[in-house]
């Protein structure tokens, strides 16, 4: 994982806080290096796991805001904390107001008196997203996040209300969600999330990057085969229909008579979750988002190894 200014710079407008990350981690651990969370003197956002460790870490942070300036702690997860992990986490304390740094890579000393050299400033312009934070001495660095995963949602009924509600607050995921006009969303849409509004919107499958992943949920099934047309003349990541298997036969004839190969018919999910999950939308959503996210994690996997 890595640092986005951005969302830093969101959190300053709320007031002075401190950014928990874990720099390090040993063992068995409740999440990984790189995970984060934010700690204002009211109220906080994001989770570092562990139940104990991060009720502790949440009450140094906030005697933190008083004092400003950086500060790591190493936590073993045994019995001290009532954990039995076994592991040990390395924790940095960092707190921000109105001094977010300009650019990445972001590197800061922990300790007083480190010195910052050439070998390790050409380290640090390497470091790819999935090699931060990196602990180089004692200087801890932070680089550009991965870029965000396109995601469209097509329908915002109650499977794509669902749908944005169980994916919006992911990390590295930016949602686009369409539909035919502006009373069909719900009032409060997540800043992350974009609604796009259009009376015909097939006609905005072209806009969508060629790597983004489609959930096809409308409330109509002649739309819902007019998106899967478009999107069949477009590059795509991937794309998943809701409907039963009658719907799909149908689908792929009225797909194959506009003049779609059977290998790109085949390249459409549907239906779309986990069946034994069962026809809820709260439950169709939890196997959609299992689907994108063990895809976009293979996808990273693979980016990684190529670099």
């Amino acid at each position: 994982m890595s640092l986005d200014l951005d969302y830093l710079r969101r959190c300053a407008q709320k007031g002075a806080f401190t950014r928990i990350l874990i720099a390090r981690t040993a063992g068995s651990v409740p999440r990984e290096a790189g995970t984060s969370m934010i700690v204002w003197a009211e109220g906080q956002e994001g989770t570092i796991g562990g139940g104990s460790l991060e009720w502790e870490a949440v009450t140094f942070a906030r005697t933190m805001l008083a004092t400003g300036g950086i500060a790591s702690r190493t936590y073993p997860l045994g019995p001290s904390l009532g954990q039995c992990c076994g592991g040990s986490v390395t924790l940095a304390f960092e707190v921000f107001a109105d001094d977010i740094p300009a650019a990445l890579p972001y590197a800061r000393a922990l300790k007083s008196g480190a010195v910052w050299d050439a070998r390790r400033a050409e380290a640090a312009a390497r470091l790819r997203p999935d090699q931060s934070p990196a602990v180089m001495g004692d200087w801890l660095i932070e680089t550009q996040p991965p870029s965000a995963h396109p995601i469209w949602i097509w329908g915002a009924g109650h499977v794509g209300r669902a749908l944005v509600g169980v994916l919006h607050p992911l990390p590295h995921i930016v949602l686009n969600w369409v539909d035919i006009a502006s009373d069909r969303f719900p009032q409060i849409i997540p800043e992350n999330v974009t609604p796009l509004i259009a009376a015909t919107p097939q006609r905005l499958a072209h806009h969508a990057p060629p790597a983004a992943d489609h959930v096809i949920v409308t409330h109509d099934h002649a739309l819902d085969l007019e998106i899967c047309h478009a999107l069949l003349g477009h590059e795509f990541g991937s794309v998943g229909l809701i409907g039963s298997a009658t719907k799909w036969a149908r689908f792929k004839g009225r797909l194959s008579a506009l003049g779609h190969s059977h290998a790109q018919i085949s390249r459409i999910s549907c239906p779309i979750g986990d069946i034994s999950l069962g026809k809820h939308p709260q439950a169709i959503a939890l196997g959609v988002a299992t689907a994108l996210l063990s895809r976009a994690e293979e996808t990273a996997h693979k980016q990684a190894g190529a670099q």
